[in-house]
């Protein structure tokens, strides 16, 4: 019971993640770039700890849940960083020749 506890904390943790949504069009391209790699080092994180779960945890049905949930919840984040980040590249870089 102990490990589900734990595999539900970090389902919680994975989908309740703040986003800066509403401040990466405010953000530098550098920025934007350190968001994204710490979104994708988060979701890196995040899969370890569901691979050390997977080892212990008895519920393999939570296991896949919390897989699918990572995914979708980083992957909706990253989507929405790189949309922002290659507008900018675009505005910034590319019109301006």
């Amino acid at each position: 019971m102990q490990e589900s506890d734990g595999i539900q904390k970090l389902i919680d943790e994975i989908s309740f993640r703040k986003s800066n949504s509403s401040d990466y069009e405010k953000m530098s391209i550098e920025e934007i770039s350190k968001e994204l790699k710490d979104v994708m080092k988060f979701e890196q994180d995040s899969f370890k700890k569901i691979e050390e779960y997977e080892k212990i945890e008895n519920n393999q049905d939570l296991i896949k849940y919390a897989k699918m949930i990572c995914k979708n919840t980083i992957q909706r984040e990253v989507t929405q960083i790189q949309e922002i980040y290659l507008k900018k590249i675009d505005r910034e870089y590319l019109n301006s020749k």
